[in-house]
């Protein structure tokens, strides 16, 4: 796996402050990001700051964690930013929380039709499933993603 450059890092005083992967919003999720074939995937830490039930990762943030691996996919795979249109969960197994818990989300894009891509994703623990979603996802145009939001690519560390 390869780790893919966050490509809104300076972009703090035009307003970057992402919940879910800016890594200096006090109470964010500060995810990080690979690729990985087809997929991307982000490896993260679920503390007890995130629980909904007793040491039960809370759902919202599952879906929190799904979306914003879907628009990764997005940057990465396509070169472009957009909006989730739809988000469809399914919770299978609770995911716990606490220290030393890693779990993974993991997406690809399973069919593109014109500016909408359909992304499956999942969120596994101990290489065990325990929810799944699909997500469509509006694609900007390149223009539009950059004049708009910034957006220039989005490119692995290494490249």
């Amino acid at each position: 796996m390869n780790k893919i450059k966050n490509p809104y890092i300076g972009l703090e005083q035009q307003g970057y402050n992402c919940f879910a992967c800016c890594p200096t919003n006090p109470y964010g999720l500060k995810m990080e990001f690979y690729e990985d074939g087809d997929d991307i995937v982000s490896i993260w830490n679920p503390g007890d700051n995130y629980q909904g039930w007793l040491k039960t990762l809370h759902g919202g943030i599952q879906a929190t964690l799904i979306d914003e691996l879907g628009a990764w996919v997005i940057s990465r795979k396509l070169q472009t930013s957009g909006v989730t249109t739809n988000l469809q969960v399914k919770y299978r197994n609770p995911i716990p929380t606490g220290d030393g818990v890693q779990i993974e989300i993991r997406g690809h894009i399973k069919e593109m039709k014109r500016n909408f891509a359909f992304i499956d994703v999942t969120i596994s623990h101990d290489g065990k499933v325990c929810t799944m979603a699909g997500l469509t996802y509006f694609c900007f145009t390149k223009e539009k993603a950059a004049s708009d939001y910034y957006f220039t690519g989005c490119e692995l560390e290494e490249e």
